[in-house]
């Protein structure tokens, strides 16, 4: 929770201030007396006016941008209302045209692999277009992705979603979420702190109340697959496939290679191992997706194998029969935000694999873990980076390592 200024005084208004470069987080760095201002709802090169939002931290402040004195050009008119400051902090860019929003993304791809792994490169955020399960398959313009929504409701029973930083709930405008699949743009109104999940799956639009426990079906790499209502699942309709093409295309499994995927879910990178001919063993920490996972990958029999477990338990525990094998030719590491870390990257090592694909959802965490990596005598011979939240700070990244020659 950020500490406000002094909620019983007006806010306090700095500026003109000078936007310099975007920063990891969405947000853009600004100076003022030698102070650094973290700023929402800027960009680089512009003068703007800002509203200290935060001042907890001794080091900086946080602020939004509330008046545009010399706009760039790439600044466009929000779709979305309540995306401005002060308003819903679903979206970090509404106010950026699409094509500057992957540029900036990619330069917050550089800036983390240049500080935290020591590479210089410079890779494009790709777009990604999505067919018409969502609606009219519209694509550039950053809206109508989303297929999986929670949203709250606020203390008169309408639905909104949560303010940058805040428990706030900021009430939806009457055409609701742009961003989201407009099948489940808007719920209907509901019971004043509570909360509804909205899926839009291959199998239809799906409205689940908080708590309430239902299994929905999506569809991938020519498998259908079972999943939880509030389980994960890629977000952007055409993620599943587009990343574990690229897993396949990056790690070119041989048949009869063995494999582990590691942070497995329900086990889409499993299946795609498995139907290019590995044996392949799933961990996962959550028992509700492994038993999804064996659920869905049934007809694979003994090539596809899962395991309970957090992936360093199961990647560190003595040889026995819960112990993962001390040798593997390929891994796929698709961790949470906070990426493998470096007891996993070295456990990983010892296995020497002859190759790693790594999906990534967090630059930074990506940029340290290849780090490590490269300290353990693997290279990085590819790295893609995908569109897959427009609108919002976030991507994806595949990257395939090998070792070093």
């Amino acid at each position: 929770m950020a500490e406000p200024v002094d909620d019983q005084a007006e806010p306090l208004t700095i500026g003109p201030v000078a936007v310099g470069p975007i920063a990891h987080g969405g947000h853009f760095v600004a100076r003022h007396e030698g102070r650094v201002v973290f700023v929402r709802h800027a960009l680089p090169g512009e003068r703007v006016m800002i509203a200290v939002t935060d001042i907890s931290q001794p080091s900086y402040w946080r602020g939004d941008a509330i008046e545009i004195l010399d706009p760039s050009p790439d600044r466009i008119q929000p779709a979305c209302p309540i995306s401005g400051p002060g308003g819903c902090g679903g979206c970090d860019f509404q106010h950026v045209d699409p094509a500057a929003q992957r540029r900036l993304k990619a330069e917050v791809l550089a800036e983390q692999l240049r500080r935290l792994a020591g590479l210089e490169l410079r890779v494009p955020v790709e777009e990604v277009p999505f067919d018409g399960r969502t609606g009219d398959g519209r694509t550039g313009d950053g809206l109508g992705w989303r297929t999986r929504m929670r949203y709250l409701f606020d203390d008169a029973g309408h639905p909104g979603l949560r303010a940058h930083r805040s428990h706030q709930v900021i009430a939806l405008p009457p055409e609701g979420c742009r961003i989201a699949a407009p099948a489940i743009g808007r719920p209907a109104t509901g019971t004043t702190g509570g909360e509804v999940i909205g899926v839009d799956a291959a199998d239809g639009v799906h409205w689940l109340p908080g708590g309430r426990q239902e299994t929905i079906t999506e569809h991938a790499v020519g498998r259908d697959w079972e999943v939880s209502g509030d389980g994960f699942w890629q977000v952007h309709p055409a993620a599943a496939d587009l990343l574990a093409t690229t897993v396949l295309e990056g790690l070119q499994p041989d048949a009869g290679e063995k494999a582990f995927d590691l942070y497995c879910g329900v086990g889409l990178f499993t299946g795609a191992l498995v139907d290019a001919g590995c044996r392949v063993i799933g961990v996962e920490s959550s028992g509700a997706a492994v038993a999804a996972a064996r659920r869905n990958l049934a007809d694979a029999g003994s090539r596809a194998r899962f395991q309970t477990s957090r992936v360093d338990r199961a990647l560190g525990a003595p040889r026995g029969r819960s112990a993962l094998p001390g040798s593997t030719d390929l891994v796929v590491l698709d961790p949470p935000r906070s990426g493998a870390g470096r007891k996993v990257v070295e456990q990983i090592v010892r296995r020497r694999p002859r190759a790693i694909a790594y999906v990534a959802c967090d630059p930074a965490a990506l940029a340290r873990d290849l780090g490590y990596l490269q300290k353990q005598a693997y290279e990085l011979v590819s790295l893609r980076a995908f569109d897959l939240f427009p609108m919002t700070q976030h991507f994806e990244c595949v990257a395939i390592l090998r070792p070093s020659s």
